[in-house]
């Protein structure tokens, strides 16, 4: 697997958390104060090397991002497959909750939906393996630490990763924006995967014909759509408030 750097205070200290293997941990010379002490210890604790460096070394990985005089070095993402997705659900025995997501090529919105998608207990979120945004460091600092926590399946083909979730009993609901059908007047219960279009462009025409249901969120605004992270949120918390609904 490839090295990445991840950044940041809050997201370092999420990832010491987790069992993700951490190999070296870099921090600002003389910035010793604060959380980055707690990084460091924990860091310490866990066996990690650490080393004190420049300004520009921390910035040189980081890559622009704010890195907070932090920066840690680990082994490349683990991706799950769309099968251990259904197997955590089963385990929680909880009915599937899945994002899906056509072509997001912008990482700081991949971060963002994984965020929410974590903290509303989705059980995994799917991704496609090409012109699509992959896990790396900003997607790390965007979800605040969530990806550690988050399985992400990388898929070959979303359309038949969504035929295999609709043969594990999963109804696939796509967000779309020509659609006559508002998602507050949806029924969004039961075993889900839900489906998030890319920016500008929305969802592809062949993961559109294979979405059982299509739903719209209304704009009565100038402006024609949402940020797809925006999107994504409102329509996975609709499914987490349906779910509180009784029978």
């Amino acid at each position: 697997m490839k090295e990445m750097y991840v950044s940041g205070r809050n997201p370092v200290m999420e990832l010491l958390k987790s069992d993700k293997q951490v190999d070296k941990l870099y921090v600002l010379k003389g910035d010793l104060k604060g959380s980055i002490n707690k990084i460091m210890g924990k860091a310490k604790d866990m066996g990690i090397v650490i080393q004190q460096v420049d300004k520009n070394k921390l910035d040189s990985m980081s890559e622009g991002n704010a890195h907070q005089g932090v920066v840690a070095l680990v082994t490349g993402f683990e991706y799950s497959e769309v099968k251990d997705i259904i197997e955590l659900a089963k385990s929680r025995n909880e009915s599937p909750f899945v994002v899906i997501l056509d072509g997001i090529e912008d990482t700081h919105n991949l971060g963002a939906i994984i965020r929410t998608a974590e903290s509303a207990g989705v059980h995994g979120v799917i991704i496609p393996k090409r012109r699509a945004a992959m896990v790396n460091q900003t997607v790390y600092k965007a979800s605040a630490g969530a990806v550690e926590y988050m399985k992400v399946a990388h898929v070959t083909n979303i359309v038949q990763a969504m035929e295999e979730l609709k043969d594990k009993g999963l109804w696939i609901y796509g967000a779309d924006m020509d659609s006559e059908s508002e998602y507050f007047n949806t029924e969004l219960k039961g075993a889900i995967g839900l489906v998030i279009g890319s920016e500008g462009k929305g969802l592809s025409r062949l993961v559109k014909e294979k979405c059982d249901v299509l739903v719209k969120i209304p704009m009565t605004g100038k402006i024609g759509s949402l940020n797809a992270s925006n999107a994504a949120s409102i329509l996975i918390y609709e499914v987490v408030r349906q779910s509180y609904e009784k029978e």
